[in-house]
């Protein structure tokens, strides 16, 4: 792991059009994802809380500036509302074993993505992989907060924008926060969804998260 700060490419920091959104919406759709399109981060929280989610169900809120930015961090773990997995397991302290098996099985995971391409395809990078597991089966039904700088032409654009754009403010954020960096060690790409009404991608007009 690296101990300089690896270089930013603020390129990805504009948000795509509404040509480029309607683009990758309509390829999401097309891969099997359920698609909503709203404007700010306030619209897509109240989409999720009112809309998406029960509170019956148990709900895994994965690692995502996103989901912190937008309020739904605090309305799924702290309000009281829905069935928080977090909420359940208390204070895990080191067990890193733990706080990675955590959110493995719930009925829904609510995070976010570091690029959407337009031919539809979901590219997610983590150090641990925690997140991997609910995102690509182990959950019900996932829902993916994505800003509109994040969309990106293809594949190749969408892991350049993982190393180049969301790892460097990663590795700022935490330098930041707790004086650690941070590094990739696992990379997910989702291409398609098969199972109905599974996976639901909430495109933002603007810019949220990294």
């Amino acid at each position: 792991m690296s101990t300089q700060a690896p270089a930013l490419d603020e390129s990805f920091a504009a948000p795509a059009d509404d040509t480029r959104l309607d683009r990758a919406a309509a390829a999401l759709r097309a891969n099997g994802f359920t698609v909503h399109i709203v404007d700010t981060a306030a619209d897509a929280r109240k989409l999720v809380t009112t809309d998406l989610l029960t509170a019956d169900e148990t709900v895994f809120t994965a690692s995502s500036e996103t989901v912190r930015e937008s309020g739904l961090l605090a309305d799924i773990d702290e309000s009281g509302n829905f069935t928080s997995v977090r909420a359940r397991a208390g204070d895990l302290g080191d067990d890193l074993w733990a706080r990675i098996r955590l959110g493995a099985l719930p009925d829904t995971v609510v995070g976010s993505v570091h690029a959407v391409t337009e031919q539809g395809h979901l590219v997610i990078g983590s150090a641990s992989g925690s997140q991997f597991a609910p995102y690509a089966s182990g959950a019900r039904k996932a829902i993916w907060i994505v800003g509109a700088q994040k969309v990106v032409a293809d594949l190749e654009t969408g892991l350049r924008r993982l190393r180049t754009y969301s790892l460097p403010r990663e590795w700022r954020r935490l330098q930041d926060l707790a004086g650690q960096t941070s590094f990739i060690s696992r990379i997910l790409i989702i291409e398609n969804e098969y199972l109905p009404e599974r996976g639901f991608v909430v495109l933002v007009r603007e810019p949220i998260g990294f």
